[in-house]
Order: C-alpha cells, then structure tokens, then sequence
C-alpha cells in the first residue's frame, strides 16, 4: 500500500470524537460528566453521518469526478469510516455498562419496563395517561402504501404486535418517541434513598397493551431503531428565486433526505429487521448499525443532575478585572484594550457594551456579525433597543449556519420588523466572522470602537466554549472591521475593499497567502541561524497547502507547536524532520474554540488577529 501523505479528514474526524469518548471512559471525571461526554459524543457522530458520510455518498454518485483530489475512493473511505464507528460502537457500550455500575453504587438506578414495583406501574400508568398518550400517534406501516418519512432526530419504538395463540396475523408498528415534547427521563416514587429513573420509551413499552390491545393483540416486542438522514443543504443556482426561498426549500427537503445510517437493537426481531430495512430501501453499504438497547444518547447531555449528591462543581465566570466597579464598559474600551477570555470571563461585558451603545445619545451606529444566536438572545434585544433609540444597526446574519438555518430565518424577520437593516451575505460566501463596529461622536469627531472575537455571539455556548474576544477602540483594527463592513454591504468591490486591510488576516482574499509567507519567514529565520518557531491554537487542520508548508518549516528545523481540537490531518511522524511536530488535543470540560497564531519572528513574537470571511461553494 502507498503511505498516505496525509490523514483524511474524515478518519481524522473520528479520532478527535474518540477522545470525547475516552472522556466518557476516565473514572476521574465525575459520573455525570462521564454521562454527559457519552451524549456529546453521539451527537457528534450524529452530525458526521448528516454532513460528512452524506457527502462521501454523493460523491460515489459522482463517480470519477468526485476522486480528483483524494487518494483513496470515497467507497474506500466510507469503509473504513464504517469500520471505525463499529469499533466504537463497542466501546461506547463498554463504557456505558461500567457507567450503570458506577451509578447502581451511588443508589441510582436505571429501570425498564419489566423491573417496576408495583407503586411504581401505577405512577407510570398515570403517567401515560396523563402526559404521553396525546402525544403520540402509532404508525400501523403495513397499512401505509408509502412508507413514512422517519425523522433523523427522534427515535422510534419498532414494534412487533401478535396474538399467543396465533389467531390473527402478526403486525408491525412504529411509535415516535415525543422527546421535543416530553423529558426523555422519567424519575419514580422511592421509599428509600436510592433513586429510580425510567426512559420514556420504557414508559411507552410499559404501557403497549394500553396501545394495541383493542386491535385484538396480546404479546408484543420492541425495540429502538433511528435512521440519519443528508443533512446538507442544496441550493440551487435559479436566479429567480431568492436565498430566504431557497434556504427555506432547502430546509424541508432536509427532512427527506436520503438515509445514511440506520442504527437498531440488535435484539430487534429478524422479521421486523428485514420489514424496516426494505421498506426504508436500504442496503448493508448504507452503514446499518447493530447498537444496544438505548439509542440517541445526546439527551444524556440533560440526564437528572437531581439524582446525583454532588452538584455541579463548575464556577461561575467572573467580571475582567479592568471591568469589574466601574460606570461604563465603554469608557474602559475607548481607553485600553480588554482581552476577554471565555467561559472564564462574564460574557455579560460584551452585552454591557451593545446595551450602553443603544442608548447612548452619542452613539450613531451599531453594526454586527451574528452566526449562531442564543434561543433567546441578549444581543437581539440590545440591537432592537438601539433602532428604538435612533441608532442605525446593521446586522449580517449568516442564513447558512447549518442547523440553526430555520433559526436565523425567524431572526431576520424579527430584526427586520425592529427597524434593523440585515444583510444576508455574500454569493458562494460563508461569512464567519465575530466582529462588532460603533460609531461614536465625541467632541465632534467619529470614533470606531467594538470587537473581535474567535467566539459566537451567544451567551449560552459562552458559557461552556473556550474562546477569545478583544474589546477595542485601536484605530488600525477598527478601520479593518469597518473595510470589511463596507465589502459585506457593497460585496462588488471585493478586492477594494479586502484588500485594504492592514491588521486582521480575512480569507479569502488573503489569509492563506499571509500565512505561507510568515512560515516562510520563519523558514529563512532558521537557515540564517536564527530562532524560529510557530506555535498555534486551531479547531481543526486540514488545508493541504499550510500543511505541506509546515511539513516544510519542520524539515528546515523551525519548533512547531500545536493544540488542535479537531480534524488534524499532518503527519507528525517524518525522520526528515529536524525537529519533532509536538502536537496535542485538549477535550475537557469546555470545548477548545479559540485560534491562535504565534510567530517568533526574530524574536519579536508576533500575535496574529484572525477574522474569517469564509469562501463557501454553494450547491
């Protein structure tokens, strides 16, 4: 076999979530963390089925096409991406059965349906009756000419229905799992001090007879099956609809996207199996996944923290010291820089800072990035309030964050309602940027003060995402993030404007291009007898071009250090190389979000600003 020249990023990919998963195993991480990191794990892999895998399927369709810069097939990938997940599989329940221990010695108890006191059927039956039976509505699929389109994010109970004594036909059902609407957990009456939690498909299993038995049936099995669907977006290239209308297309053919995973119990009955799996038209290349007994763990991310006699150990963030007894954040800003680093520090400070700009008299305009937005956003009603007062506000508001698609639509509208002027980026432009501009007058002229930040403007994931943010009023990073302002909303002077910028690093236009030529500089360095080295802080490494670069800088003897959370595809391992690529991930409590860049440079130490504007292929 040729040795590979770098690590497929997908393969990658895997790796990086298997460290979440070694998480999960580690029995000094406390016992509902362990549980938690079991539920970011299976939503991860949820994701990487709906974008990654589904992208690979696509383009086997492409045929040849779809090989030009891959040196394998993405058959060959997509075999051993199901290789791997099948390796984990098996661990994920390793794990999760030494968690049932650890939980049985704390006297927390995870039930089924078959192992109910009697006090306790009762209070499920109430239960049922009360809150869940009108929320479900069986499906009897051999009665459906078409099979039901099955919803990538819920489970369902596949059900076999049959009478003892075989006097009517055996029947299949489906019944969705209300979890959108009901907790998935169901805490039971306890005499003692040992708590008792049922899953609400153990509820639902508990009281199938109640379901079925007026169709005549009294023996029933079931199990839990869920199915992955495309996830990806098409937009098409019609230039008579607009990008809310395709979007808005996009986002309900989404639910109708052809299945990539179908993961079941494998308890499930053979007949029921084999039912399932042609009438969803899938084959075994469509990575048909054997599990256990309980699917879709990423609602494990809210098990009970009730049940548990140690609370949450996690601190609170706290005000920056420059901020903390003081009138105004603004008048600490226009002053000095503030570097804030969450979730360490209160992400408080930068809603502080919009909320003082919507009501300062002085203040003329407000314009802001917004990517992924809390479900109910501080940010918002700062910028409705400041229409209110008279400021201008421009928000860009990136449509195509995946997933939170739907959500920004009924952004749009709100801010549009409020008086907001939103934009909604760039043709086959991603815009990922976290910046903020305020224009002020003060004693008759115009100062530019905001910030730029690694972080999304959300005030939830900031309290759980690493992530760096610079309050600042320099008049060289302001006069950058109004350049970028002005291309986002006259996009045709693209080169004009982007290329004016003298202090932030923006890709496209130019990010990769600054980036080769500091690790140039650091190569030169070294070969002139120099110190050189190159420290950096990134989600994930995967552009061939950097890579190769600094497979380049280690083979000329420059130090390259890196923490990369993610997909790293550099092959650290080379006996070319002068001095070894030390390199690490960090998967702990928080999630690793921040970029950093650190180049020697003759020793100078140079901290590089990056604001991405990201180029984006549509369709």
């Amino acid at each position: 076999m040729q040795k590979r020249k770098i690590i497929f990023r997908d393969i990658s990919w895997l790796s990086f979530n298997n460290r979440v998963l070694q998480e999960a195993a580690d029995e000094t991480v406390p016992l509902r963390e362990r549980i938690r990191f079991l539920g970011i794990f299976s939503n991860n892999l949820d994701e990487f089925f709906r974008v990654r895998v589904a992208t690979l399927k696509r383009m086997i369709q492409l045929g040849n096409r779809s090989n030009m810069h891959l040196e394998l097939s993405p058959g060959a990938i997509l075999e051993e991406i199901q290789e791997k997940v099948m390796e984990q599989q098996k661990e994920f329940e390793r794990i999760w059965n030494e968690i049932l221990r650890e939980l049985k010695k704390q006297k927390i108890f995870l039930v089924n349906e078959k192992q109910l006191s009697r006090e306790q059927q009762k209070f499920v039956l109430n239960y049922f009756d009360e809150e869940i039976r009108s929320n479900i509505v069986p499906l009897m699929i051999e009665s459906i000419q078409g099979f039901p389109v099955l919803n990538d994010k819920s489970i369902y109970l596949a059900c076999k229905l049959s009478k003892k004594d075989n006097s009517i036909p055996q029947k299949f059902a489906l019944v969705s799992i209300p979890t959108r609407r009901l907790s998935r957990f169901l805490i039971l009456p306890s005499q003692h001090t040992e708590k008792y939690i049922i899953l609400l498909e153990d509820v639902i299993r508990f009281c199938l007879p109640n379901i079925f038995s007026f169709f005549g049936y009294d023996s029933f099995s079931s199990h839990i099956i869920k199915v992955t669907r495309d996830a990806e977006i098409d937009i098409d290239n019609d230039v008579s609809t607009s990008l809310i209308q395709k979007i808005e297309k996009g986002l309900k053919n989404r639910k109708k996207g052809k299945p990539v995973r179908f993961i079941f119990d494998k308890a499930i009955d053979p007949s029921l199996l084999t039912y399932l799996v042609r009438r969803l038209g899938l084959v075994q290349k469509d990575n048909l996944i054997p599990g256990g007994r309980i699917h879709n763990f990423v609602d494990f991310i809210n098990f009970p923290e009730s049940v548990f006699a140690q609370k949450k150990l996690r601190k609170k963030p706290f005000i920056h010291p420059f901020l903390r007894n003081i009138t105004r954040v603004t008048n600490i800003v226009l002053k000095r820089d503030v570097l804030l680093n969450f979730p360490y520090h209160s992400f408080d400070s930068v809603i502080d800072l919009l909320r003082e700009a919507a009501i300062d008299p002085d203040v003329t305009a407000i314009k802001i990035t917004c990517y992924r937005l809390a479900s109910r956003s501080k940010m918002i009603n700062a910028l409705t309030n400041a229409v209110r007062n008279g400021k201008q506000v421009t928000v860009m508001l990136e449509l195509r964050a995946r997933f939170d698609e739907e959500a920004n639509l009924e952004w749009k509208e709100e801010l549009e309602e409020a008086g907001v002027k939103v934009l909604l980026g760039v043709p086959d432009m991603k815009i990922h940027a976290k910046i903020c501009l305020i224009k002020k007058k003060v004693n008759n002229r115009t100062v530019h003060y905001g910030f730029v930040s690694t972080g999304n403007l959300n005030e939830r994931t900031a309290q759980v995402y690493g992530d760096h943010c610079l309050l600042t009023s320099d008049r060289n990073i302001m006069a950058d993030v109004n350049r970028i302002f002005n291309y986002l909303e006259q996009p045709k002077n693209r080169v004009h404007f982007l290329k004016a910028c003298k202090t932030l690093m923006v890709s496209p236009t130019g990010m990769r291009k600054q980036l080769l030529q500091l690790i140039d500089k650091e190569i030169k360095a070294k070969r002139a007898g120099k110190k050189a080295s190159i420290m950096l802080k990134l989600n994930s490494l995967s552009d061939e071009m950097l890579i190769n670069k600094l497979v380049e800088a280690a083979k000329a003897g420059v130090e390259i250090k890196m923490v990369v959370r993610g997909i790293f595809c550099l092959l650290t391992e080379n006996k070319k190389f002068k001095v070894p690529i030390q390199a690490i991930s960090i998967v702990d409590e928080y999630l690793e979000h921040a970029r950093i860049m650190i180049f020697f440079k003759d020793g100078a130490g140079n901290f590089n600003a990056m604001v991405q504007v990201t180029y984006h292929p549509i369709g």
